[in-house]
């Protein structure tokens, strides 16, 4: 889930949110963490302050914690939400 609002600065500033009820590893709370604050590197924002937080369940103990898939469909949701955010493409 992404969170954003104006802010008065120049740039863009994130926050993120892993709670280790939906994420139980801290290596896959990492690897959302790391994901996430790459993706927002390599997007242009508007002037926001932006918050992504999980909103639901990544893996359980069980599961591995990283894995291709995972990483897979991190990259494309996170894709998908700062994409709505980005700047007009200028012509």
């Amino acid at each position: 889930m992404l969170y954003a609002r104006p802010a008065g600065l120049p740039n863009a500033r994130l926050g993120i949110v892993v709670a280790k009820r939906f994420a139980p590893r801290a290596v896959t709370r990492n690897t959302i963490k790391r994901m996430t604050r790459e993706l927002f590197r390599q997007t242009e924002l508007l002037s926001l302050d932006c918050i992504v937080r999980l909103s639901k369940p990544i893996n359980t103990k069980s599961d591995p914690a990283t894995t291709v898939q995972l990483k897979v469909l991190l990259r494309t949701e996170l894709t998908r939400l700062l994409a709505s955010q980005k700047l007009p493409e200028s012509s």
